[in-house]
């Protein structure tokens, strides 16, 4: 069964909202963090804003390494209720009303892992439902005071740590899984 791997960004105060405030502590180790979770992956989970931010963004970038190819080539899954399918580009689709039950049949199907980047509403609605397998929270040594946070009021999850990795500018990296593997 392919696993659903949420990778963020997010500062020590919990806030992922725009996170311009990464470059700052970008660095080769980081890079080859993103790079190995990118290609040990086979499809993307989006939340509309991650979705629109992204399209706008990558099918213009190019790299040595092939990680814009990579991200631009991958399918992309879309959780939104404003988009219809006729906006939908780069390789994308809506995941339709029910996005649980078609997260739980991507699941099932074969192949590698499923990441999904950000996307807090869409992750909290997988949180209910047990369907997120893996956490790679990337912590930055910044307090931002508001915006919106990783994890919801609402949100109520075990988690067990599986990994800690310190990079060379300040930046870890907690990855965790759920505490108890549901039913």
């Amino acid at each position: 069964m392919r696993k659903v791997i949420v990778n963020t960004f997010v500062s020590l105060d919990g806030i992922i909202e725009e996170p311009r405030w990464t470059a700052l502590y970008w660095a080769d180790d980081i890079a080859q963090f993103q790079y190995e979770g990118l290609f040990s992956s086979d499809a993307l989970l989006l939340g509309r804003i991650t979705y629109e931010g992204f399209a706008a963004s990558w099918p213009d970038m190019s790299d040595e390494q092939g990680f814009a190819d990579r991200m631009n080539n991958l399918p992309k899954y879309v959780a939104s209720r404003t988009l219809s399918p006729g906006q939908m580009q780069w390789k994308a689709e809506l995941l339709g009303d029910d996005v649980v039950k078609v997260v739980r049949e991507l699941k099932k199907q074969p192949g590698d892992n499923i990441l999904m980047y950000a996307s807090p509403t869409f992750m909290h609605t997988l949180m209910e439902h047990n369907l997120i397998d893996e956490y790679r929270l990337l912590v930055y040594p910044v307090v931002l005071g508001e915006g919106q946070r990783l994890f919801s009021d609402r949100a109520s999850t075990a988690l067990k740590l599986t990994e800690t990795r310190a990079f060379s500018t300040g930046v870890v990296l907690l990855r965790y899984e759920p505490a108890e593997k549901p039913e």
